[in-house]
């Protein structure tokens, strides 16, 4: 059914279940290849899709080992080959970005073979110079691959930039399953927020109608429920659980790109990750994406659980100023959090008005919210089965640090989630919840 859904998708015949029964979505990405090994393929996938030589080759040393020196042999068939190698352990910032338009100026063609930052780097690329895009996947360890969105760093301010879909994604199973069990953790941990994503995007659109839709969330229910009724199997090889995983992770950068940004799998999970990426300790053991995800995603989950368990919140106007989140954040990174911030900062009026609203409202907004969540417990367990991080000391950070990401995380981005309706309310207590 899932792959159907993809194979739909990308056909342009798969009805909005949003829409009025007639109308069809589509994506930019033209094929998506899912095959147990893609060995002997490599050539076949690309020339299918009928792009111009010459071909910007872009991997680091590991996933060059991997699948990159393959790549680049099997491409050579289709025309000139461009080699670039970032180096160990390339960054996603504006830096690495514009070598990388330097160093593939001469390219039609960008083939990415990595995963989150390289798929980024080649993104942004593509689509900063209108050069097409593919990517040959080299583990399962996030859901960026199908979306239209990059996460860069902007002078250490992580940013999620608009840039292309590549029209090609080509996964191998038998390379993801050999891939660091660490990453394939992170993959589980990059889609175990998909209920805390839906949860705080019902919450913004019940309470200020912004645009919701539930399309993406249905591309992704089957596979869903198959990969969290065994984790334990993703780390053990078993072919059948990789292939729902890398499925949940193509479906859910469609689903990401269907809505035109990261609104169904990126709330406030992901803002307290970003905090933690911006304001972490110097001396900070860097974890990845995913793993932080996993643990902001329990997180979370017990935030949502507390509040709409009880009584309904009495909104109170924002005590925060400017001053306090510059100094909060420092002159780096205060100035464009103070921006976003103050676009849904609650005055009085937008206070009073937020309590008529959930006089009237709360009751529906619980019963409906209540019915999409993951219970925190059930996500804990399913993490653990899976030996992936579920606490703010399994991703290398103090007990006064992780409470203050909690606590701030809501002042970074212009998105509103449980982060805000509970500090709003006054309710927010990090230390009950991580």
């Amino acid at each position: 059914m899932s792959m159907s859904t993809i194979k739909k998708l990308v056909d342009g015949t798969f009805v909005d279940p949003d829409g009025d029964g007639t109308q069809k979505l589509s994506v930019p990405t033209r094929s998506v290849i899912i095959a147990e090994s893609l060995k002997g393929m490599e050539a076949d996938v690309v020339g299918a899709l009928e792009f111009e030589p010459p071909f910007a080759v872009v991997s680091d040393p590991d996933t060059y080992a991997v699948m990159g020196e393959r790549v680049e042999h099997a491409l050579e068939s289709l025309g000139k080959i461009i080699s670039i190698n970032l180096g160990k352990n390339p960054y996603a910032d504006m830096v690495t970005a514009e070598r990388l338009i330097a160093e593939t100026h001469k390219a039609a063609t960008l083939i990415a073979v990595g995963s989150g930052t390289i798929n980024d780097l080649c993104k942004y690329v593509a689509a900063q110079k209108a050069k097409s895009c593919a990517v040959f996947a080299t583990a399962p360890s996030m859901n960026g691959y199908t979306s239209i969105n990059a996460s860069i760093s902007i002078n250490g301010h992580k940013k999620s930039l608009v840039t292309v879909a590549p029209e090609g994604v080509f996964m191998d199973l038998e390379v993801f399953a050999a891939a660091p069990k660490r990453m394939i953790r992170s993959g589980l941990g990059d889609s175990v927020c998909r209920a805390t994503a839906q949860v705080d995007w019902m919450l913004s659109h019940m309470l200020f109608d912004s645009e919701y839709r539930e399309a993406p969330f249905q591309f992704l229910a089957e596979d869903e429920m198959l990969l969290l009724e065994e984790p334990e199997a993703l780390v053990s090889g078993d072919m059948e659980a990789m292939g729902h995983l890398s499925r949940t992770l193509v479906l859910s950068g469609i689903g990401m790109t269907v809505c035109g940004g990261s609104y169904p799998a990126s709330q406030g999970e992901h803002l307290i990750s970003h905090y933690i990426e911006m304001m972490h300790p110097a001396d900070w053991e860097e974890a990845f994406h995913g793993e932080q995800i996993a643990v902001t995603t329990c997180v979370m989950a017990r935030l949502q659980e507390r509040l709409l368990r009880g009584k309904r919140p009495c909104m109170l106007p924002s005590v925060l100023t400017k001053d306090s989140i510059m100094s909060h954040f420092g002159e780096k990174f205060g100035g464009k959090c103070w921006e976003e911030y103050n676009k849904k900062r609650l005055d009085k009026q937008g206070a009073d008005q937020l309590n008529v609203h959930l006089e009237r409202s709360w009751p529906d907004i619980q019963e409906k919210l209540s019915a999409v969540i993951i219970p925190s417990e059930t996500l804990v367990s399913i993490l653990q089965r899976a030996g992936a991080p579920v606490n703010f000391k399994d991703i290398n950070l103090d007990e006064f640090f992780f409470a203050d990401a909690v606590l701030h995380a809501r002042e970074i981005r212009n998105r509103y989630t449980f982060l805000d309706l509970a500090s709003d309310a006054g309710m927010m207590n990090p230390k009950e919840i991580i």
